[in-house]
């Protein structure tokens, strides 16, 4: 059964080297060089994604894309409810029931969910970030009506009993310290973010906090639930071979019924205050083999305008070993063993990484004045035709390598409809893209790569003369 938890962690691939779970970044870059703004060649013209939108009575959402090359279907439902929506004090709830929402409803039994899609011949999963939780599964196209009972009656009857909620209770936490902390890097995240944010709950990460699941009680459990997990704060996506006219029969078949919330949906309204001063971490851990530095820059949320010189500017210092990071402190100076930077981009404004783990008897100190040095250059050396026009390229193969197939389309749509509030953002987002120059790539890093923006974690290797549970300093 296909029930793996697939909780996002943001990390670099040199932790996942070092046994954490850490998401692979762009292979792309190239020696920078000089260069006057002139526009990069036009990109080419990619498939378009044909979507029909409705929104039944009860405010459900339904996103459809047809596409008939072969029998399969990818249907999901992106609730919109992550860790960010947790009250301090109650962290780990949306994760929590990423694995509640598996352990039966008024017509499913504990975990037949799952055994009915894998009877089908298809395939089931879950995943839960700041911002969303999804389900979903891939499946034989005759089957859609069936699963879209599936989806209702989780939806509209979860039955969530003291012995279900214990036992999932008890799968969070051991993942917790599986992932987090009996992993070396793995308190690089929660470290930053809470140094990093002050009022916004992306202060707290989505894996959640032991001690609040411990203290957390069935009847607030029960109450989150029945606060997000409506059709008025779901969205339903439907990709692959199906009859468009019948499916939307069959959702309001199902899921019509189901009473919205009698409440308006609390949504987050807190804006995190203008950081003015840098902010310095450090921390040792028992476990920790090689220092490394970790700067985290304020940063404008996914779809604005300035998200998209920030991506490119992303794969033009970090995406591969010929990228700026990479060649500087590997290469070059040779102070480090990885080098790299990423802008986690979600719903509300978050933090661009940049990193090294260094090579001793290199400092993670040195990382620090390395790693400035190299976005001090970014802004004094505009970005070449070259390198802007790779960078680019990557972006288009983002797009059409990461859409080939139903599950990879239905998870565009569904980041496009919820997170960016229209769905035809999957059809327009990369043009927008093609009109960013070397010029606004300057402009966005003398913007946010600045000192007032900052957040610097130094996560140091416990001396060898201390002993007990990892602390720190600050």
């Amino acid at each position: 059964m296909n029930r793996a938890c697939c909780h996002k962690v943001i990390v670099s691939s040199v932790f996942f080297f070092l046994a954490l779970s850490l998401p692979a970044l762009a292979q792309q870059g190239t020696n920078p060089a000089p260069a006057g703004d002139r526009p990069s060649q036009a990109l080419p013209h990619t498939p378009q994604i044909p979507i029909q939108f409705h929104t039944l009575a009860n405010g459900l959402q339904i996103v459809m894309s047809v596409d008939s090359h072969v029998p399969i279907i990818d249907a999901q439902v992106w609730y919109h409810v992550g860790s960010k929506d947790e009250e301090p004090g109650h962290t780990g709830f949306a994760h929590l029931f990423e694995h509640l929402m598996f352990d039966g409803s008024a017509h499913v039994g504990p975990d037949e969910h799952s055994r009915i899609i894998e009877a089908m011949g298809g395939f089931d999963n879950a995943e839960t970030n700041d911002d969303v939780t999804v389900f979903y599964e891939t499946f034989p196209s005759n089957y859609l009506e069936r699963v879209l009972w599936l989806e209702a009656d989780r939806m509209g009857s979860l039955s969530v009993d003291e012995k279900d909620f214990e036992s999932e209770r008890q799968v969070v936490e051991e993942e917790r310290r599986m992932r987090v902390d009996n992993s070396p890097y793995g308190r690089v995240q929660e470290d930053l973010y809470a140094a990093a944010f002050v009022v916004h709950p992306y202060h707290h990460t989505t894996i959640g906090s032991i001690a609040d699941l411990d203290k957390a009680t069935l009847e607030e459990v029960r109450a989150f639930h029945d606060t997000y997990y409506r059709p008025n704060n779901a969205t339903l996506i439907i990709v692959g071979d199906f009859n468009p006219a019948q499916a939307l029969l069959w959702a309001q078949k199902y899921f019509g019924g189901i009473p919205r919330s009698p409440q308006p949906i609390p949504r987050v309204t807190v804006k995190e205050p203008p950081q003015t001063a840098e902010r310095t971490v450090t921390k040792e851990y028992p476990g920790v083999p090689l220092p490394a530095v970790v700067e985290g820059y304020k940063m404008p949320a996914k779809f604005t305008p300035d998200s998209y010189p920030l991506d490119l500017a992303s794969n033009i210092l970090a995406g591969g070993e010929s990228s700026r990071l990479y060649l500087s402190l590997v290469y070059q100076q040779q102070i480090a063993l990885e080098a790299e930077g990423f802008g986690n981009f979600t719903e509300d404004p978050n933090l661009f990484w940049v990193l090294a783990v260094m090579d001793p008897p290199h400092t993670a100190e040195e990382g620090e004045k390395a790693l400035d040095a190299v976005l001090a250059q970014i802004k004094d050396q505009p970005v070449s035709d070259k390198e802007l026009q790779k960078a680019k390229n990557q972006e288009i193969s983002t797009f059409i390598l990461g859409r080939e197939t139903d599950e990879e389309r239905a998870s565009a749509l569904g980041e496009a409809a919820v997170l960016g509030k229209n769905p035809d953002l999957v059809n327009t987002d990369l043009s927008r893209y093609e009109d960013v120059t070397a010029a606004r790539i300057k402009n966005v890093a003398d913007e946010y790569f600045i000192p007032t923006h900052e957040t610097v974690l130094f996560y140091l290797p416990l001396k060898q003369a201390q002993s007990g549970e990892p602390g720190g300093q600050q």
